[in-house]
């Protein structure tokens, strides 16, 4: 009952649109209709711009945060703060309040691995963000930032220093992100995946984010 119940809780934590909410709020325009069609902070920073993409960002990561602390409340049970991250994910990516249609889960995962191993989180930032800096791909970043989270949860886990299901939370996550990037790295792989700062006016299959 803990577990349905921490999945329950972050699915609909997940749910909640941040990116559709604050690009209808900006003029009413409706995210889905321009780059990728996804709602996260990629494609809103794209469409959007910075300053109005970041409660988008802060939104997307809170919501993971919450969902993974949330069973706290009433018991301190590894696999159901798992289970409430996970399906906050999930949540996100395919959202009830907005059609199933959502992002690809990064901020959110990232909310999640945060709650469950802030060190973890802040040993793979600054990989992250060298990555980002040096090729300005947000998808190559997230790839490789939810890869090397998953190898520290693991290391960390073997190590006794925290529960095996936080490394099984990390490890589907990272498979998770792979696989909702599986156009990106496409994209990647041809020389034709946008880059960070790059603007997009209308919906583009050929968008990352």
């Amino acid at each position: 009952m803990d577990v349905a119940a921490a999945a329950l809780l972050g699915y609909l934590l997940g749910s909640i649109p941040f990116g559709l909410i604050v690009s209808r709020l900006s003029g009413g325009v409706d995210l889905r209709r321009y780059g990728s069609g996804k709602t996260g902070f990629t494609n809103s920073l794209r469409v959007l711009g910075l300053r109005r993409s970041l409660p988008v960002f802060a939104g997307d990561f809170a919501k993971g945060l919450a969902a993974a602390l949330l069973p706290l409340l009433w018991r301190d049970d590894p696999w159901a703060r798992g289970a409430g991250g996970l399906a906050a994910v999930i949540g996100h990516v395919w959202p009830v309040f907005a059609g199933f249609r959502g992002g690809r889960g990064v901020l959110t995962g990232a909310g999640v691995l945060a709650a469950l191993s802030p060190l973890a989180v802040l040993l793979t930032a600054p990989l992250a963000a060298l990555v980002l800096a040096a090729t300005r791909y947000m998808s190559l970043t997230s790839i490789t930032g939810a890869v090397v989270a998953a190898a520290l949860f693991t290391a960390f886990a073997a190590a006794g220093l925290q529960p095996w299901a936080f490394a099984a939370v990390a490890v589907t996550g990272a498979v998770f992100v792979i696989v909702l990037h599986h156009d990106n790295i496409g994209r990647l792989l041809a020389g034709r995946e946008r880059r960070v700062g790059e603007r997009a006016e209308g919906r583009n299959t050929a968008a990352g984010g």
